[in-house]
C-alpha cells in the first residue's frame, strides 16, 4: 500500500475522507470545471458520496486511489492521482479548483499517481482518457510522460461531435483498451 499522507514539492496528497466531502462537492458541483463535459456536473451530494466511496474501493483494494490536494498551507487545491478501474488498467485523473488551474498543479498530481501506481501493480498500463476539446488536460497527460494511443467519436457522449483521446503508458491491447472505452 502506499502511503495515505505524501507529498509534491507544492501539495500534501492525502486518502479523502468524509471531512473532505465538502470540498470535493463544492468542486465537482461547479460548472466551471466541467466545460468540457457539462453533463458530469455533480447536481447532489449523493453523487459527490457515490464517488467517494468508490475512491475508497481503489484504495482498499489496491492500496491506492485518487488522493484530495492541498497546498502546504491546507488550502483545498482539488483531487488527483490513480485509481484501478475494471481491474485492467490505472486511471489518472485530476480536477482543480479554477483558481488553481494553469500553475502545474494537475501534472504533480498525475507524476505522483503514475510513480505510486508504477510502485504497486506496473503489470497494468496508466491510462488518462479524455475528450479532445480539453487541450490542457491532453497536456498534462504528455507532460506526465503519457502517449496518444487512441482517437475516436466518444460513444454515449450526448455531445455526438466529442472526440475521446486515450493516453497510456505503453501501447494497449484490444481487450485492454476495449475495457478502458466501456
Amino acid at each position: 500500500m502506499i502511503a495515505t499522507v505524501s507529498a509534491t514539492d507544492r501539495l500534501t496528497l492525502h486518502r479523502p475522507t468524509s471531512s473532505d466531502l465538502g470540498d470535493l462537492h463544492d468542486l465537482m458541483s461547479d460548472p466551471a470545471v466541467w466545460t468540457h463535459y457539462p453533463s458530469l456536473v455533480h447536481r447532489d451530494l449523493e453523487t459527490t458520496e457515490a464517488t467517494l466511496e468508490r475512491w475508497e474501493d481503489s484504495w482498499h483494494a489496491h492500496g491506492l486511489g485518487v488522493w484530495v490536494a492541498r497546498d502546504h498551507e491546507g488550502g483545498f487545491v482539488g483531487y488527483g492521482g490513480c485509481d484501478v478501474r475494471r481491474d485492467a488498467f490505472w486511471n489518472v485523473g485530476y480536477r482543480l479548483r479554477p483558481e488553481h488551474q494553469g500553475r502545474g498543479y494537475a501534472t504533480e498530481l498525475a507524476r505522483a499517481g503514475i510513480a505510486a501506481a508504477r510502485r504497486l501493480r506496473p503489470e497494468i498500463p496508466v491510462v488518462a482518457y479524455l475528450l479532445e476539446v480539453n487541450a490542457a488536460s491532453a497536456a498534462v497527460a504528455r507532460r506526465a510522460g503519457l502517449v496518444e494511443v487512441h482517437r475516436a467519436p466518444d460513444a454515449g457522449n450526448p455531445d455526438r461531435s466529442a472526440v475521446r483521446l486515450v493516453f497510456a503508458d505503453r501501447n494497449l491491447d484490444r481487450p485492454t483498451l476495449t475495457k478502458v472505452l466501456a
